[in-house]
């Protein structure tokens, strides 16, 4: 009986540290304990938010009969766990920020079945998607969202590596360069190939923000590199033209949403993956 016990409980685990995991596209109990440690070093607030919302969809999915492969993958609990990083990155009442991160990662498990069913008809990926759409609901009755005052100077070596490396912090809401490196040790050590992938995508998305005309505070807060990596990271198959397409087409959605000054988070991403599978579809039929 104990032995069972212990054995659930390490499945439990693994499972809530995929669903982590899931934030970087790897299905990884080792990725998604890096990306806690990350949340720890940066703000221990954001780990507690990014468990909370991965059990309370997980949770979900279990009393809504989702399958149990896709749950052990952490595909039921990766969206509910960057709507409660979402949660406590935008209120500052930890309190109201609890419950609104609970009551948002239950709405996207339960939206998952429906929603990926209808993009699955189409060809497209769910990505982060369920996680926009319920955040966006409550977003727009948060009158002091985080801001960030724009810095301008030049960069040395060190500060081009920190700030690529804070762009994949900001894949799941922290910033700084441990944060940073630890996710790209969670994604090497689920494929090494991948880090890569994410790094570049990271460093091509933040210099294409630069030309553009984005702040040197947003470089080194990581703001300009995270929707790069994500899409790096899902079009890495398709190979380096369609890399640095989605890349591109992301970077120029999100500076378009910052001069409209819309919370664009990861639709930048989302959007320019789909035009890429859409695109792709059509010129393979």
């Amino acid at each position: 009986m104990h032995a069972a016990a212990t054995e659930a409980h390490s499945a439990a685990l693994r499972t809530l540290l995929r669903s982590v995991g899931q934030i970087v596209l790897q299905a990884n109990a080792f990725t998604g304990a890096c990306l806690v440690a990350g949340w720890l070093l940066w703000d221990p607030r954001l780990a507690c938010a990014a468990l909370t919302g991965a059990v309370a969809a997980n949770v979900s999915a279990v009393l809504a009969g989702y399958s149990d492969d896709d749950l052990r993958a952490g595909l039921h609990g990766f969206n509910g766990a960057l709507a409660g990083l979402a949660a406590f990155s935008f209120i500052a009442d930890t309190a109201t920020a609890a419950a609104i991160a609970i009551l948002a990662a239950t709405g996207t498990a339960w939206l998952l079945a429906p929603w990926s069913r209808w993009l699955r008809s189409r060809g497209l990926g769910y990505f982060s998607s369920p996680c926009l759409i319920v955040t966006w609901l409550w977003l727009p009755l948060i009158v002091n969202a985080p801001a960030r005052a724009p810095a301008a100077h030049t960069f040395g070596v060190a500060e081009l590596l920190s700030g690529m490396l804070a762009g994949l912090a900001q894949t799941g809401f922290a910033s700084g360069t441990w944060a940073g490196a630890l996710v790209l040790i969670g994604i090497a050590a689920a494929s090494p190939r991948q880090a890569l992938y994410a790094l570049a995508g990271a460093a091509l998305a933040s210099g294409e923000h630069l030309l553009l005309g984005a702040p040197a505070s947003s470089f080194n807060a990581g703001l300009l590199g995270f929707n790069g990596a994500l899409t790096a990271l899902v079009l890495a198959e398709y190979g380096a033209a369609w890399i640095l397409g989605g890349v591109t087409v992301s970077a120029i959605l999100q500076a378009g949403a910052a001069y409209l000054g819309l919370p664009a988070l990861s639709a930048p991403f989302v959007a320019a993956t789909w035009g890429a599978q859409w695109l792709r579809q059509r010129m393979t039929c």
